[in-house]
Order: structure tokens, then sequence, then C-alpha cells
């Protein structure tokens, strides 16, 4: 028998370990939830069946499966978290010290952003890279889409900025294109198809991206020594925000996010996802293979693809190439909205962009896991509506119950003995449990390795710090997520009705919001919420202590969104020492930089225009070069080559 090669070896390897993880993790996932509506079944069958249960019985399934993929995937991250290291997948270590061979593009697409905050954290990423060894192998392309002139022109002003403060002509360059045909993805395919032929790979980054030179050496190391990978994924750690709302969202990222990412790739391994930004492509496959089909139909689930990262990640594997999450780079940051209204604003994007999937998903030749992923991606947001369907229910079934009377002689039935009602409170208390304990324990995991880790213990405020910055995460979460639940409901059905998202510039900051503008955007949650409230506290009162949290959360939202939109009370809850985050506590010089004062001081001086040496756009030594390794195709083809099974 022929001996294996080492490649031929290692890829039966990864084919045996993702054979197995994926069959224990997804059985486990499902033998979870086929457990839990077995449960509910018995426990509602009790009295006999309605049509009204039958149709929640399958809701049901359907989101515990849900919740029940993110329990197991807690618990692989967490106990690979303990074990220290998955000798299944790449790792950052693996590259250290190697010399880059190959050229790295840094890319930030930007579109009508504050050209301060961008110029600073491109200052601040620019001059990580200029302190390391490596840094010839990397130039920056700042990469506009802005329609507003005022912008545009205060961008060529930060640009100029930049190359005269790090003497950089030549390495950072600027384009603002006259039209934005296709949005961020258009943008990237753009600079892919103009100058992507001098460059091995590229690093796409968000307008809030901070990336440290040895995050971004060690992505491109990565991409050298496996040249069988197509993307490889960061996980971007938010920070910089100080409203309340941004710091739960901060803290609890923190917590749990390499948990949970350590758990992902568990499973998911060679086909993982890609989120958009902090990540690095290899560009030749990106071009071939990558292309953004134009749906069929008019938008919103027709027309340009908004979330094209995860179709692109799809196609990417299509065409043979791994894509992986590598949890353990550290120094990719992002940041988050500071207010729940602008974090909505953001999803309501999103869900579009997510629900487009649907005609995505039949195309040929798609690797089931990627598949999987656009699902996922669908469900983030249609879960909602599915659980706002089951509380409904829920909220109907005890009402009729309620106003009905039991029969004790079923009719057609001559007996002398009567059909007693049960009451099974010990299969609901049982059920109740189960749920508890899949929503809660993965944050008790995460709290446990944060209390168990010296350095990181003292990172997040210590013992006390941690116990009570998750108490008061956990109650603000479920008070927040009925608001939540009804924005999600809101965008999938308006999606499913015809009305597309308007393509705004993200709003960034700490925003503080007034009572007026909150009320504005959720007056009919309060009205849901009280409606829903009386109906029940009339019919049903027995129920309410069941719905409180939800109802609570609805009521309350216009001053929940108001008071943890201010910075002033994320500020004092950092004083007393909750919701810190490691990077807070002990920042990185790339992130001590973004509250430097002094780091903005180049941006705001008048710069003189370029000299005639010191061109706007890549030098023609890029065309030349691109002349002379390849031409980089138009995307066409690899539509051609793949089309919907549909199509």
């Amino acid at each position: 028998m022929e001996a294996l090669t080492p490649r031929a070896s290692g890829s039966r390897r990864l084919k045996w370990h993702a054979l197995w993880r994926r069959s224990l993790f997804f059985g486990l996932t499902f033998l979870s939830a086929i457990a839990a509506v077995l449960l509910m079944f018995h426990i509602v069958r009790a009295n006999g069946l309605s049509w009204l249960e039958w149709l929640g019985l399958p809701l049901f399934f359907g989101l515990f499966i849900w919740i029940a993929g993110a329990f197991w995937t807690a618990i692989a991250g967490f106990v690979i978290q303990l074990i220290g290291r998955d000798k299944v997948i790449i790792h950052s270590d693996e590259v250290a010290g190697k010399p880059l061979q190959r050229r790295t593009a840094l890319v930030m697409p930007i579109y009508n952003e504050e050209p301060t905050r961008v110029g600073l954290g491109l200052d601040i990423i620019w001059s990580s890279m200029l302190a390391h060894p490596e840094q010839a192998a990397f130039d920056l392309f700042i990469l506009s889409d802005t329609r507003k002139p005022e912008i545009g022109a205060a961008e060529e002003k930060m640009w100029r900025a930049l190359v005269r403060k790090h003497n950089a002509a030549g390495r950072i360059f600027y384009r603002r294109r006259e039209q934005n045909t296709g949005r961020k993805a258009g943008n990237i395919a753009d600079f892919v198809r103009s100058w992507g032929a001098a460059y091995d790979h590229m690093v796409v980054l968000d307008a809030d991206s901070i990336m440290t030179a040895k995050a971004l050496v060690a992505m491109a190391a990565l991409m050298e020594a496996h040249q069988e990978v197509g993307i490889v994924q960061t996980l971007p750690t938010p920070v910089g925000r100080d409203s309340l709302f941004a710091r739960l969202v901060q803290f609890a990222a923190r917590l749990n996010g390499p948990m949970l990412s350590s758990g992902l790739t568990f499973w998911q391994m060679g086909e993982a996802n890609y989120w958009g930004h902090n990540a690095i492509i290899r560009i030749r496959p990106f071009a071939e293979f990558c292309a953004l089909p134009h749906l069929p139909g008019a938008a919103p689930l027709g027309g340009e693809i908004l979330s094209h990262d995860f179709v692109e990640a799809a196609f990417m594997r299509r065409a043979g190439y791994k894509v992986w999450m590598v949890p353990d780079i550290e120094g990719s940051w992002e940041e988050v909205p500071s207010n729940i209204i602008d974090f909505a604003a953001r999803d309501r994007r999103w869900a579009q962009g997510n629900l487009q999937h649907f005609n995505v998903i039949p195309m040929r030749g798609l690797h089931w896991l990627s598949r999987l992923h656009m699902i996922t991606g669908i469900l983030s947001y249609a879960t909602s509506p599915i659980w706002l369907v089951v509380l409904i229910l829920s909220s109907i079934i005890t009402c009729i119950e309620a106003l009905g009377t039991h029969q004790y002689f079923e009719p057609g039935m001559h007996t002398l003995f009567p059909h007693w009602p049960e009451a099974r409170a010990g299969e609901i208390a049982a059920l109740l449990g189960v749920t508890i304990l899949v929503l809660l324990l993965p944050k008790v995991l995460g709290a446990t390795l944060a209390l168990t880790n010296k350095s990181l213990r003292r990172g997040f405020g210590g013992t006390r710090g941690i116990v009570l910055s998750v108490l008061a995460e956990q109650l603000f979460s479920m008070l927040l997520a009925p608001s939540m639940m009804i924005f999600h409901s809101t965008f999938v059905i308006t999606t499913l009705l015809g009305k597309p998202v308007v393509w705004n510039a993200q709003e960034r900051g700490d925003r503080g919001l007034t009572f007026p503008e909150a009320l504005e955007r959720q007056k009919w949650h309060v009205t849901l919420g009280f409606a829903w409230g009386a109906i029940i506290a009339i019919i049903a009162p027995s129920f309410l202590g069941w719905l409180a949290p939800v109802l609570i959360g609805l009521v309350l939202s216009p001053w929940l969104t108001m008071w943890t939109s201010h910075v002033s009370l994320g500020v004092k809850f950092r004083k007393w020492g909750l919701l810190l985050t490691p990077e807070e506590t002990s920042p990185a010089p790339e992130l001590a930089a973004l509250r430097d004062p002094a780091a903005l001081e180049i941006l705001h001086d008048e710069i003189p225009p370029l000299e005639e040496s010191q061109p706007a756009r890549a030098p023609v030594r890029m065309e030349a070069e691109a002349a002379k390794y390849y031409e980089v195709r138009h995307m066409l083809n690899s539509l051609r080559r793949y089309a919907p099974t549909d199509a």
C-alpha cells in the first residue's frame, strides 16, 4: 500500500476529527432538544392537546435547538480553555518569529464616517506596524465610498496628515469612488480589481477597527504557512465605549467570547465563517471565486447582497480553501454602538442581509456547514418572532383554560368515573430548571474561567467585580431582551413584507439618548407591554409571574434605553469596579492611544497638498506588477460556474 504523504495524512486526520467532533456536537444538541420537547409534550398532553399546543411544540423544539447549540458550544470551549490548547486547529504561535515573504494590504472601507476617528485608528495601527520588523510587507489603503463632499475633503486632509506624519508616500493610499456600487462589498471588489494583484493577502478593517502589528503579522504568517487557507478570522473584542449599554456588551463579550469562539472552532474547524472585518483574505482565490451574485428579484430579499461576508466565506470554501477562526490571535479590537437604538439600527441592516441568504443557500457546490452558517444567521433574527409567537400562544392557552371549565366526563363516554384534571408540577419545574440551566450555565462557565485565572481575575476587577458584574449584566440583559425581541421581530416582518433598509453610516461614539427619543422608537413596546399585562391580569392573574420579566422589560423599555445610553452611569459602574475588562484595567499601548487627546493633534493641523512626488493614488509600480504576475479577472467567471440551482 502506498504511504500517505504528510499533506494527505494531515488532511485525513482533519477529516476524522471533523467527523467525530461534529457528530458529538450535533448529536448532543439534537438529543437535548428532543428530550426537552418530549418533556414539554408530557406536560401539555395531561389534559388533552389543543391545536394551539400542537402548534407550539415544533416552535419550542426549534427554539431549544437554538439555545442547546450555544450551550454545547460553551461546554466545548470551556473544556478547551481549561486544557489550554486544541492541538487540531491552527494557532498563531506556530508561526512566531517566521519572516514574511509576501505582501499584505491593509484595507479600510469607509462610508460617511467621522474622519478624525478614522484617522486616529489608522494612525494607531500604522504606528504599531512601523515599530515591527516586518513592517515593509504591509501597505495601507483608505477606500472611501463617502457621498458627502465635506466629509470627503476632510478624509483627504486626514490622509495627507498621515502620509506626512509617517513619511509614508507610496505606503498609505487614499481612493474615493465616484459611484458606491455594491456598497462595502463593491468597494472591496474595486480594490481587488484595481490593485489586488500587487498583494498576496488583504486584511479587511472596519472604520472602528484597531489591530496591533503583532496580530497583523501573525495573520499574514499563518496565510504563508497554510497555503490551503483562504481566510483567517480573528476574534474582535469590543472596547472603547463608556455608556452603560456599551460597557455591558463589552464585559459580556470579553468574559464569554474567548470561550465561545474556542467552542465554535472545536466543531467548525476549517469551515468557519468570515465576519467582514479584522480578518485576512487570500486575494487571488477571492478575486476568482468570491464574486457576489446579483440575487433574483427586487430588494429587500433580492438585488445586491448586504451580508456579503457569509457568502464570501461560503464561496471561498466551495473553491477548496479552508476558512479558519483563530481565537488566540490577540490584539484585534472593535467598537460597539453606545445605546440600544443604534445597536438595533445596525441589526436592521444585518437582519435584511441575513434573510437574503434564503436565495444563496440553494446555490450549487456549497459546503453543508456554509449553508448551516447562513441558516444560523437567519435564525439569529428569526428566533425573535418565534419566541414572541410562543409567548403569545402560551398566553392564549392560559387565558382559554382560565375562562373555561374542565370537562369531567368526555362527550359520548358512558362512564361512572370522571376524568380528573392533572397537574404536573414536577415536570414543569424540571423543564423550567433545564431551560434556565441551558441559558445561564455558559455565563457561569465564562465567569469560572476568569475566577480561576489570576491575571484574568485581576483584569476583570477581582472576584467581587466578576460576580457582581455577571449579576448586573444578567439583570440588564433580561430587561433589555424583550425590546430586542420586538425590534428583531419587526425587522423580520418588514423585510418579508418588502421594505428594504436604508444604508446609512453607522453611529459611532458615546451617544446618549433623551427620553423623548427613546419613547419615539419604543412607544409600541410600552403599549404592547401594558395591553398584554392588563389582559393577563384580568383573565389569568396567576400567569403574570411567568410573564413578568417580559412585561417589565417592555413597559420600562424607553427608560432603560435612556439610562443605559448615558456615559455618566457607565462611569459610575467603572468607579464601583463593575463591568471592567482586562483591556480597560491594563490597556495595550494601541488602546491607550485611543484615549490620548494629544494623538488627535496631528489630524487637526492644516496640511498643505502633497507634492507631485507623493501621489494620491496607488503608484504606477502596482499596475506594472499586476500585469507582470497575473490579471485579476472580473468575478463573472465564478457566477457562470456556480449558479443557483433554480436560476
